[in-house]
């Protein structure tokens, strides 16, 4: 059983640290962190998931961009602490973070990931939507969090404008 919390600063640490194990040397290299400098999280979406023993599961994260002229948020990272991965956490953490962002006003919601791993939270393939260099375009997949969200937006993914 897992207690599921909004993320605090004082979480942040340990986050990064969580980031640091699941992913690989280099991650802040990728153009998605570029999305992100200077931008401070979502908030009220971002989510820090601990066991019984206050220990850190997961955590999941969401950042504000622009596609063209359209604001999106940007899913990522998410991370499962590898002892607990195939436990369902990493779902958990997807579907109720998304559940709470159309409430927030949130339309549509886009990540760069493994669309086997993402379809079956209802992500496909934005085949007109350019995230900056370098980023494998088939990695590129969006959800529509309202009926339509994803018509007629199409550009290049820009940071949100702080």
């Amino acid at each position: 059983m897992y207690h599921i919390t909004p993320e605090t600063a004082a979480d942040h640490w340990e986050v990064e640290a969580l980031y640091d194990t699941c992913f690989a040397p280099g991650r802040e290299a990728l153009s998605s962190y570029r999305l992100r400098d200077g931008v401070p999280p979502v908030a009220g979406l971002n989510h820090v998931a601990r066991d019984a023993g206050g220990i850190l599961a997961g955590a999941i994260r969401y950042w504000p961009i622009c596609i063209g002229a359209h604001a999106a948020l940007l899913l990522g990272p998410v991370a499962v602490h590898p002892t607990r991965q195939g436990e369902g956490l990493g779902a958990l953490l997807i579907e109720g973070s998304l559940a709470q962002a159309a409430p927030l006003g949130w339309s549509r919601v886009m990540l760069v990931g493994d669309a086997p791993y993402y379809n079956r939270f209802g992500f496909t393939l934005l085949t007109d939507v350019v995230m900056p260099p370098p980023t494998n375009p088939e990695r590129v997949l969006g959800r529509a969090l309202v009926d339509g969200a994803w018509e007629g937006i199409a550009g290049d993914v820009t940071a949100w404008p702080h």
